[in-house]
């Protein structure tokens, strides 16, 4: 199995919007995808349209065993016809988990990767919490890749310098995960945005992978539990999905699942630079 972790320790950035995403655009190409809710906010959860869910990644990272994560792994409630990954429930105890990890003098940095051994699906994607500390750490520990998360605004740059030292520290010391790039998510048309989008192209180059522009109709899909491809024809649906299946192509190159795993029935399309409200 494939994985990735999404990161980035600030908040507010995007990264459950990112996931989710990728994991649409990914059960479209016909992978066998698994979203792991690593974060203790349990939004990729709730836009999968699972509540409280038992047992949830808590229960898993409670003890070190492996494989534990396949007993946790239920179907996300998206639309039966249409792209449907599976899920690690995420929970709010997993705040109070944290310092619990830190008592593990062995294996407090790799439950998370112990826990999905073994797991039989394609493609595992790690929604990590907006912090550095030990979660974000088995996040990492556990993928092959990682992508960061970003938007074009003050002090984005910074917060990306940092997340990919972890990363760097951590692939030092593993061998992954590898970066796969830096996603800049809600990409907007003022004159401020234009200006640290800019300054992110700069500094970051080619790390950096196909964005994500803002769109409503990117909050209304998680806002519904559903799907950009369940918007139907709401104006800036098709064309998020679009965008979605760029990012994904290209991380599946990067992974080399492109070259087992078929394309998606719909055409990728160059992303456009309208806007909708």
């Amino acid at each position: 199995m494939q994985s990735i972790a999404i990161v980035n320790q600030k908040g507010g950035v995007g990264k459950t919007t990112i996931t989710l995403g990728i994991a649409e655009a990914a059960a479209a190409s016909g992978l066998k995808v698994l979203v792991v809710d690593l974060d203790p906010q349990a939004n990729a959860s709730s836009g999968l349209g699972i509540w409280n869910g038992t047992p949830s990644i808590d229960d898993v990272m409670s003890e070190p065993r492996a494989g534990s994560a396949l007993e946790a792994i239920c179907p996300s409630r998206w639309p039966e016809d249409g792209p449907n990954p599976d899920l690690i429930p995420g929970s709010h105890l997993l705040a109070s988990r944290e310092p619990l990890l830190a008592a593990d003098p062995v294996g407090a940095q790799d439950r998370l990767r112990l826990a999905l051994a073994g797991i039989g699906h394609d493609l595992a994607l790690i929604d990590c919490p907006p912090s550095l500390g030990l979660l974000s750490i088995n996040g990492l520990f556990a993928a092959e890749r990682a992508v960061i998360v970003t938007e074009p605004a003050a002090w984005a740059a910074d917060g990306v310098d940092l997340m990919h030292n972890t990363v760097e520290r951590v692939s030092g010391r593993l061998g992954t995960p590898r970066l796969s790039g830096i996603v800049m998510n809600r990409v907007g048309r003022t004159r401020d945005n234009r200006y640290w989008s800019e300054q992110l192209q700069e500094r970051f180059g080619t790390l950096l992978l196909p964005q994500i522009q803002l769109r409503a109709a990117i909050a209304e899909a998680s806002g519904q539990s559903t799907t950009l491809r369940a918007l139907g024809k709401r104006p800036g649906a098709a064309e998020a999905a679009s965008q979605f299946d760029a990012l994904w192509l290209e991380l599946s190159r990067d992974l080399g699942l492109s070259k087992t795993v078929g394309r998606p029935e719909q055409a990728f399309e160059t992303p456009t630079t309208t806007i909708d409200s």
